[in-house]
């Protein structure tokens, strides 16, 4: 694409939501937008773009893009295409330039990444094709309990007793929830049962790579209180959560860009 317009956006085309970042050329936050990527990566990207051209008044006909996530290569409007682990740690950077760990939770997936100082990935692990340490695992288990997702990380942090969910599997955690809901256990102790269960998980992936702070945690599952809470009891550390940790990826995403467009 030209190189006349000097903004650049990033869009993170996650399994769940993608989300886009149009960056001024002095590096600053000019619009970003989330929406459900439902069942056409491209589209959600389209839509994205068209969204940040609306929301900023701008012409982004020729502005530099750089696709990132799950359904980066479905972009194909995109200058650039770069991995989620390096946009992930990119973008954590550039907020906090300390941060040493980052663990993203995302829809289907989950990532944990050792920053280097220059803010590049150094290690990282991805969970199993299990989605028992994802936002998948919580929705599943919000539906079983009744009750919304923002309900299950509230009552959660209620308990003091939280149940015990043994299973490393999605399917074989949703029985034990249901036979906890039929022995008479309270909510809030099955609900916080389900975020140690997914605690621990996510712990030791972290304990994989090697727990080093400070810790950023991103992801639409970081605006849980509950698995945030039972993280940081994990992980014998406290976490840092950006403003809006949804979309750290797509922020690395067009700050990668802004670089890339420096170097012309």
């Amino acid at each position: 694409m030209p190189d006349d317009n000097p903004l650049t956006i990033g869009i993170d085309v996650g399994s769940t939501t993608t989300k886009g970042i149009l960056l001024s050329d002095k590096g600053e936050v000019i619009s970003k937008h989330l929406c459900v990527t439902g069942s056409s990566a491209s589209k959600a990207a389209s839509g994205i773009l068209h969204t940040l051209a609306a929301d900023s008044d701008l012409n982004l006909s020729e502005v530099y893009v750089v696709s990132t996530g799950y359904g980066r290569r479905q972009v194909d409007f995109a200058s650039d295409v770069i991995t989620e682990i390096t946009c992930h740690c990119v973008g954590v950077h550039y907020i906090n330039s300390g941060i040493r760990l980052v663990i993203d939770i995302g829809g289907q997936d989950s990532k944990v990444i050792r920053v280097s100082e220059n803010g590049r990935p150094h290690d990282f692990e991805l969970n199993d094709k299990c989605s028992a340490g994802t936002g998948r695992f919580l929705e599943v288990m919000a539906r079983v309990l009744g009750v919304s997702l923002d309900e299950l990380g509230q009552i959660a942090l209620e308990s003091d007793n939280p149940c015990t969910i043994s299973s490393t599997c999605t399917v074989f955690a949703e029985s034990e929830v249901i036979g906890h809901i039929g022995s008479g256990k309270e909510p809030p102790d099955i609900a916080a049962g389900i975020h140690l269960s997914m605690a621990s998980k996510v712990g030791s992936l972290a304990r994989r790579v090697g727990i080093v702070p400070p810790i950023a945690l991103t992801g639409g599952v970081a605006l849980n209180p509950a698995f945030k809470h039972y993280l940081e009891l994990s992980l014998e550390h406290s976490l840092w959560i950006p403003d809006t940790p949804q979309y750290t990826g797509a922020l690395g995403a067009a700050v990668l860009g802004h670089l890339a467009r420096e170097k012309v």
